[in-house]
C-alpha cells in the first residue's frame, strides 16, 4: 500500500495564488517548461496558523511538484545553527594603538580578550624636536573599530598624540574611542579670580574637533574627571563617558594585609575632591591659628 503524503494546512488548500508568491528570476510557468532547469526548491516560510515546515521541490518537466514536510528537528537546528552564526558575526573586533606610555597597559587588555588586535604607531621625531608619526598598514584599519590607549602625562607629549587621534578617525574606520584615563586639567574647571583660565575647558575643546568617523563622533572614555559638569566642556563631535577607578582601588586596598588600617572615608575624600580638599584643609588651619 503506497504511503500518504502528509495533510496539506488548510490555509494552503485555500489559497491558489501562493506560487505567484515565490522569488526567482523567471516566471514560475516558464521555470517548470525550461529544459536547462533540472531542479527547483524553495521554503515556504510561513502560513497561517501553521509553523514553517514545508518545503516545494521540482525535479524536472516530467515529474510532478513534491511539498515536503520538514521534521521539527531540523527545523531547531538550523535555527540553532543560524543563531550561532549571528552570534559569530556581532563579535566586535576592535584595533587598539597606543602611546610610548601605555605599551604596557595596552599588551595586558589585548590578554584579556581575543576580539582586540594590538596595533603600533613609528613615534619619531626630526632634528628639531617636532614630532615624526607613521601609521603602519593604514589600509589595513578600513572598517574596523579602532580604539587608542592615551597618556597625557606631561604637556610635552600631548601634541604628538593629538596629532595621531586626529589622523586615525579620517582612515575610513567603522568607529573611534579615545581611552584617556586621565584628563590631566580636571581640577582647572573654574575661575575663581577674574584673570584664570580654566585650562580644563581648552582640552575639552580640542578634544571637541576630533574629526568623525564613518560610525560617527569619537567616543571618549576618562576616569574620575573631578567634576561631572565638565562634561558640558564639551562639543557635539565628541560623546563623553565617565568612569571611576575608586571601587577597583577599594578592592585593591581590601587585600593588603594590614587593610584594617586603611581609613577610607579620608582617602575617598582626597581622590574626589582633588585640590579642593587640600585647600579646604589649608584655609581651615589657617583659622585655627589666628583663632
Amino acid at each position: 500500500m503506497a504511503a500518504t503524503s502528509p495533510p496539506l494546512p488548510s490555509s494552503f488548500q485555500n489559497r491558489k495564488k501562493i506560487f505567484s508568491n515565490f522569488t526567482s528570476s523567471k516566471p514560475f510557468s516558464i521555470l517548470s517548461s525550461d529544459k536547462k532547469c533540472s531542479r527547483f526548491w524553495c521554503q515556504i516560510k510561513s502560513f497561517e496558523n501553521q509553523p514553517p515546515n514545508w518545503s516545494v521541490e521540482f525535479l524536472s518537466g516530467t515529474e510532478p511538484i513534491h511539498l515536503i514536510q520538514n521534521s521539527p528537528s531540523s527545523s531547531m537546528s538550523m535555527a540553532a545553527a543560524s543563531a550561532s552564526d549571528s552570534a559569530v558575526k556581532t563579535v566586535k573586533k576592535v584595533c587598539l594603538f597606543y602611546c610610548a606610555e601605555t605599551k604596557a597597559l595596552a599588551e595586558r587588555i589585548a590578554a584579556e580578550s581575543d576580539a582586540i588586535e594590538i596595533r603600533s604607531i613609528n613615534w619619531r621625531t626630526f632634528e628639531d624636536g617636532f614630532p615624526n608619526l607613521f601609521i603602519p598598514n593604514a589600509h589595513g584599519i578600513r572598517g574596523q573599530h579602532v580604539a587608542f590607549l592615551a597618556s597625557f602625562s606631561s604637556p610635552g607629549v600631548i601634541f604628538e598624540q593629538l596629532s595621531v587621534i586626529y589622523a586615525l578617525p579620517k582612515l575610513f574606520i567603522s568607529s573611534f574611542t579615545l581611552v584617556l584615563p586621565f584628563f590631566p586639567t580636571g581640577t582647572s574647571e573654574r575661575m575663581e579670580d577674574e584673570g584664570d583660565v580654566a585650562t580644563a575647558f581648552t582640552l575639552a575643546r580640542i578634544l571637541s574637533n576630533i574629526p568623525t568617523s564613518r560610525g560617527g563622533p569619537t567616543s571618549l572614555v576618562t576616569f574620575d574627571i573631578h567634576a561631572l559638569q565638565e562634561r558640558f566642556y564639551f562639543g557635539d563631535n565628541i560623546l563623553p563617558c565617565f568612569e571611576s577607578g575608586i571601587p577597583l582601588l577599594k578592592n585593591r586596598l581590601q587585600q593588603l594585609p594590614d587593610s584594617d588600617n586603611v581609613r577610607y572615608p579620608l582617602l575617598f575624600l582626597m581622590m574626589v575632591l582633588g585640590k579642593d580638599f587640600i585647600s579646604s584643609c589649608n584655609i581651615f588651619q589657617r583659622y585655627i591659628r589666628s583663632a
